[in-house]
């Protein structure tokens, strides 16, 4: 979708609902990277307004499988390294900006422990948190089972995408 400097949410909503199949895709894609909660959310299409559109990703992440949840991590960077330019990982992970070597070097340990235990990146919606909070709920979190962890990463998916939802809306 274009942005258009005078257009409102609700004029940004509306151009998303009646996009072509395919750009529909590509930009909820560019939200999640869950091609089975792409085609969730486009299919609750037309949204009424905001709200409808965000209750759609709810129910959409409510019903991702194992796998689905893996293709939707798969589109986040590690905690600690935001994607090169990606203004949108580096954007969500801005807490990290400027902090210790110390600290991103425990990050960096306590991630890799994390991915061995349950084989994928520690997931946090990490908008306006700091590196050390990042790494106190890592630590936290460690200790879980992977089905309890595996709710937990449904839930910060779902803030992540409300967020990027309501960005790209605002925008235009």
């Amino acid at each position: 979708m274009a942005n258009h400097p005078h257009s409102s949410p609700q004029a940004a909503l509306e151009a998303l609902a009646a996009a072509p199949a395919a750009d529909l895709t590509e930009t909820l894609l560019e939200i999640c990277s869950s091609p089975s909660w792409a085609t969730a959310v486009a299919g609750a299409r037309p949204w009424a307004d905001r709200a409808a559109l965000l209750a759609a990703n709810e129910a959409a992440m409510a019903s991702l499988s194992t796998a689905d949840l893996a293709d939707a991590m798969a589109g986040h960077a590690r905690i600690g390294t935001p994607k090169a330019g990606d203004a949108t990982s580096e954007r969500e992970q801005a807490g990290i900006q400027g902090v210790s070597s110390a600290l991103l070097a425990d990050l960096a340990e306590a991630n890799a422990a994390y991915e061995a235990k349950f084989g994928h990146v520690f997931l946090i919606c990490a908008t306006g948190r700091t590196a050390g909070t990042m790494l106190a709920s890592l630590q936290e979190r460690y200790p879980n089972d992977a089905a309890t962890e595996a709710e937990i990463v449904r839930g910060e998916l779902r803030k992540i995408n409300d967020i990027r939802i309501n960005r790209l809306l605002d925008e235009g």
